[in-house]
């Protein structure tokens, strides 16, 4: 039997005539196509996916949302519902990138809507973020009442920072997030994905003698300056948070670095005793670097 190639392609040109479109955010044209093809290949696989993808570029929108919960519903469709679509439909490379403008789009409507502990993904700094916005989202976590006091926009300001100027201008603020949170530095350092944090995340699940849990987090930043001394300068500008246990280590891992430095003999002793009376695994760490 020979091959006719033109009927035997006909649906993958109808198919990409309808990707084509919507890849251009056209609506309109992306539903005619999609309806040629759903005439003439009413079983087609990628039918279902593709109406998807379309009746999101219908339903796009620019109206203010009136309530948080409003705002997490549409997200939670972006997210659950049209990104797998288009992940299954475009090209890995583009999925997140054409994701963008429709994550960019909530972040507008939601924009005028006050930050809710209770409902911290609906503020418009998470989703700026979700769409690379960078600045942006650093713009909005600023207007955010003590934002450095709080975990979420405390580790929405971190990604913002390290997107834009690397590790080092986020260090400070990822340091304040693990004393305050470790379940949101846990989960932010899985988000950054940068290769020397994860080298350093292993080492210490490796190497600290916690409980061996996410709580020992808290303890990460006072166990990197005991591997890694030379970043005291860009570890002094952590501010201070709730003054607990592992940042009162962290302080005093700076101090005994600073007293080495000095030569400082007795008061070293003595705080080297204040250390290991907070923190046996810390105090551990500490002098196997001595």
């Amino acid at each position: 039997m020979q091959l006719d190639i033109f009927n035997d392609s006909r649906d993958v040109m109808m198919r990409n005539d309808v990707l084509s479109a919507l890849q251009q955010y056209d609506a309109a044209a992306a539903r005619r196509a999609l309806h040629v093809l759903e005439n003439d290949y009413p079983e087609d696989d990628a039918l279902v996916q593709l109406g998807l993808i379309a009746d999101a570029l219908e339903a796009r929108s620019t109206a203010p949302f009136g309530d948080h919960r409003t705002v997490l519903d549409a997200s939670h469709s972006l997210s659950t519902r049209l990104q797998p679509a288009v992940s299954c439909m475009f090209p890995r490379a583009s999925s997140a990138g054409w994701l963008a403008p429709l994550w960019a789009e909530l972040a507008g409507r939601a924009a005028a809507l006050p930050f809710c502990a209770e409902h911290a993904d609906a503020h418009s700094a998470s989703l700026l973020l979700l769409a690379a916005r960078w600045a942006e989202a650093e713009q909005a976590v600023l207007r955010i009442d003590s934002w450095r006091r709080i975990p979420a926009p405390l580790g929405w300001m971190a990604q913002a920072r390290y997107r834009i100027d690397g590790l080092d201008a986020a260090w400070p603020l990822l340091i304040e997030l693990a004393w305050l949170s470790p379940s949101l530095f846990d989960h932010l350092l899985g988000r950054l994905g940068d290769m020397s944090l994860g080298a350093m995340r292993r080492s210490f699940d490796a190497s600290f003698d916690g409980e061996g849990d996410t709580g020992d987090l808290a303890w990460f930043p006072a166990w990197v300056l005991t591997e890694k001394p030379g970043l005291t300068p860009l570890f002094r500008q952590a501010e201070s948070t709730r003054r607990n246990a592992p940042e009162r280590a962290f302080k005093l891992v700076l101090e005994l670095l600073s007293l080495e430095r000095q030569g400082r003999h007795h008061e070293l002793l003595q705080t080297r005793r204040e250390l290991q009376s907070l923190s046996a695994a810390v105090y551990a760490a500490y002098m196997k670097t001595r």
